[in-house]
């Protein structure tokens, strides 16, 4: 893909937004922006930089609702990850309406969001994790499989894969052949059901060919505030960090 991205840092003021709200633009697509750095490194300036910003893994949070008409959702959508783990760099697009997850454009767009991080803390970033909610795993399957950089670990949460085919030629695809593959899925979840949804899971992680697992809460919900407040620990397993 040839990736040509502004990246415009917008200074604008709401109480919600993250230290860094930028905007991304790659393929003709403007994308709001979140970028969240480590606790005792936020705000990376051009002069100094610090050395856990250099090496703080990063973890690219893909939102659900990739289709509405809220096109502001990365100002906040990465804020609780961040929070929760503050160690990371958390960045976190703006997917809506027509230029949702599964398309060419949004994945030039995570792209060109890493690249200004690497820019901002003067070392490149080669090795990323992703984490997707609802339609945002399809986010994580999709930038695995066209995205310019290496894949380490992947966590869905309350996902579902047929969107993108049967299961067994999803996972044909060599570049996800690589990194660690972790779903959290929930016997309460309304919109994507357990009996739909595991059977496409547990078939793509026997084709897969890597280390790839999925851990079923029969209480759980869709949504991912249910996960957070009751499998945190799961959730750390999955991106390799500690809980607090």
């Amino acid at each position: 893909m040839r990736n040509f991205f502004l990246v415009i840092l917008a200074c604008i003021g709401f109480a919600l937004a993250a230290p860094d709200s930028l905007v991304v633009e790659a393929a003709g697509v403007r994308s709001a922006t979140g970028i969240w750095w480590p606790a005792s490194a936020k705000k990376p300036s051009k002069a100094k930089v610090s050395a856990k910003a250099v090496k703080a893994n990063v973890v690219v949070w893909f939102h659900g609702g990739m289709t509405s008409s809220n096109c502001e959702k990365g100002y906040v959508a990465g804020r609780d990850l961040s929070e929760l783990f503050n160690g990371l760099i958390v960045v976190s697009v703006s997917a809506c309406r027509e230029n949702h997850w599964v398309t060419e454009n949004m994945v030039q767009v995570v792209d060109a969001a890493l690249d200004s991080v690497a820019t901002r803390r003067k070392a490149d970033v080669n090795d990323v994790s992703l984490v997707g909610v609802s339609d945002g795993g399809l986010g994580t399957i999709v930038y695995s499989l066209y995205g310019k950089r290496n894949v380490k670990n992947r966590l869905l949460v309350s996902s579902f894969g047929e969107f993108l085919g049967a299961s067994s030629e999803v996972a044909a695809a060599p570049r996800l052949h690589t990194g660690r593959w972790r779903f959290l899925q929930g016997g309460a979840d309304r919109l994507y059901p357990i009996t739909k949804t595991r059977p496409w899971i547990e078939s793509f992680c026997a084709n897969v060919g890597t280390d790839c697992e999925i851990r079923y809460d029969s209480a759980g919900e869709h949504d991912w505030q249910y996960w957070r407040s009751n499998r945190l620990q799961w959730i750390a397993d999955a991106i390799l960090v500690t809980t607090p």
